[in-house]
């Protein structure tokens, strides 16, 4: 359970960035 959460998170966190990164360029 902890294990799948943290691997969401982190996805989420991934996903997030690269967003982040793409609508800043």
């Amino acid at each position: 359970m902890d294990i799948s959460i943290i691997g969401s998170g982190y996805v989420g966190l991934v996903t997030g960035a690269c967003f982040a990164d793409v609508g800043h360029n």
